[in-house]
């Protein structure tokens, strides 16, 4: 029984539902309801109208308003010299979009004007036209085919590689959480290999140490690039996606972890250049800072800027990065301000594999060094002690260190350039631990240097070795720098 009522209940609440509606629906018609929607409609649809002549007026306005800001547009043409093909691309595809977009448009609102609800009109059912059909499937299909096809185009120009054997600078570009690291190679022109294995505090983009080619890659901290050369950029990532952004020059290319890509552009526009250019157009003939009497013109404010283009995190907005094109000679001068990364943090550290040895320009310049020390101490009568820079031995021994074999090979030369030069060699320690063994240490060292110069042909009558121990210090023994100083091998002039 009380499933019976509740469902009778239900029954009766909907009759009266429905009998509320049509009382509703007469009382509305008795008030002149039908004929206030009517006017509505109209109203409306006129306003229509006229809001889509203010909105299609304020497109083309602000279109006409902020142009110069465009890229492509005003004084924002491209920077580089495959820049005009993508931005002819752009326009084409803008053109026809335009058109696209105003025909849409005006047909909204002519529509929702000229179909408005009226008194005595129904709509009319139109299930099929063939004709219809086939002029908005051909004509979208002719203009892709043609926005696909000069895309190709652009695409097979934009995208070409370089050929090995043209003139090109490679540089490459990692990005990472949040910022851009650009390397460049040095004096070999090569970039060394990587791997992210050996990523560490020091070693930011994991270089292989042992890959002479990574020895002089440079790892400056703005990109400086010269104008008129071809340049090809490795594109890589170490942790998420990125993407470097050249808006200026129409570069834009994912940096994809484990997957290098790389973009080729030439740059035609030095940065001065290009500010000049802006430099004609008022909307850039204003203050950076309004409120401040010194702050610089936009257009004397402007560089080049490396971004990047994808949400890569919290950080993103802060990947930004100044680039400068400038004159070949400006780049090279630039250049040769660089300090190669490696000799700069790795050189002589425990990440170095070349501990144990000299390059070919250290020998020579080191060589330079240890040959002037010489030439004043032999033109200066009242000094003759010559102090080694790199003649070392292994700690509490009297063993050499590898690295110097080279210096004594500098003596050695000297010896063979001066014949009747005779010399004294001398070891000195500090004063930590006992007398005797510090003396005993170093006589062993100072025998030790005249047994190397003795077998690389120096006759032993010009030769004499002395250990003189902890007594005669040349600082004080309180302080690290000190006894250091004091632990020294050098050669005294005893005839020329």
């Amino acid at each position: 029984m009380t499933a019976l009522f509740a469902i009778l209940t239900i029954i009766l609440i909907a009759v009266i539902v429905v009998q509320i509606g049509r009382v509703t629906e007469l009382a509305a018609k008795i008030r002149g309801e039908e004929d206030m929607q009517f006017l509505s409609n109209s109203r409306h649809a006129n306003l229509l109208l006229v809001f889509m002549v203010l909105f299609l007026g304020a497109v083309i306005a602000s279109g006409l308003y902020y142009k110069n800001y465009f890229l492509g547009f005003g004084p924002q043409d491209p920077a580089s010299v495959h820049g005009s093909a993508i931005d002819n691309m752009f326009k084409v595809t803008l053109f026809f979009t335009g058109i696209v977009f105003f025909i849409t448009h005006i047909l909204l609102f002519y529509f929702a004007w000229r179909y408005r609800g009226e008194r005595g009109k129904k709509a009319v059912f139109m299930p099929h036209d063939n004709r219809l059909e086939i002029v908005w499937t051909v004509i979208p299909a002719v203009v892709m085919a043609f926005l696909v096809i000069s895309g190709l185009d652009a695409w097979n120009e934009v995208m070409a590689d370089v050929d090995p054997e043209e003139e090109f600078i490679e540089i490459e570009a990692t990005g990472w959480q949040f910022a851009w690291q650009p390397r460049y190679p040095g004096e070999d022109g090569k970039l060394g290999k990587k791997d992210f294995r050996m990523i560490t505090g020091v070693n930011q983009l994991g270089q292989d140490w042992t890959d002479k080619k990574n020895l002089d890659d440079l790892m400056p901290q703005e990109i400086v690039l010269p104008v008129g050369k071809k340049v090809r950029v490795r594109i890589t990532s170490r942790d998420v996606l990125h993407n470097f952004y050249l808006p200026h020059f129409r570069v834009k290319m994912d940096a994809v972890p484990g997957m290098p890509t790389y973009f080729v552009f030439t740059p035609n526009k030095t940065t001065e250049e290009y500010r000049q250019e802006l430099r004609n157009y008022p909307e850039y003939q204003v203050p950076v800072d309004p409120s401040d009497p010194e702050s610089p013109m936009l257009w004397e404010d402007f560089n080049y800027e490396l971004a990047c283009a994808e949400l890569c995190g919290k950080g993103h907005y802060s990947m930004k990065r100044v680039v400068r094109i400038v004159s070949e000679e400006e780049y090279q001068a630039w250049l040769d301000q660089q300090q190669p990364y490696y000799f700069g943090s790795i050189r002589g550290t425990e990440n170095d594999p070349y501990t144990n040895e000299w390059f070919d320009f250290e020998i020579k310049q080191r060589q330079t060094e240890f040959n002037e020390k010489l030439e004043g101490l032999i033109a200066d009568e009242g000094e003759n002690i010559f102090v080694f820079d790199h003649v070392n031995f292994e700690v509490g021994s009297a063993n050499l260190t590898p690295v110097s074999k080279y210096e004594l090979d500098f003596l050695v030369e000297a010896l063979n350039k001066y014949p009747n030069m005779q010399i004294e060699l001398a070891g000195h320690t500090d004063s930590q631990g006992e007398d005797e063994v510090n003396q005993t240490l170093s006589e062993q060292r100072a025998q030790v240097v005249q047994d190397y110069l003795r077998n690389k042909g120096v006759s032993e009558s010009r030769l004499r070795a002395a250990g003189y121990g902890e007594t005669q210090p040349l600082d004080s023994n309180d302080t690290d720098a000190g006894r250091e100083q004091n632990r020294r091998t050098e050669f005294r002039i005893l005839s020329m």
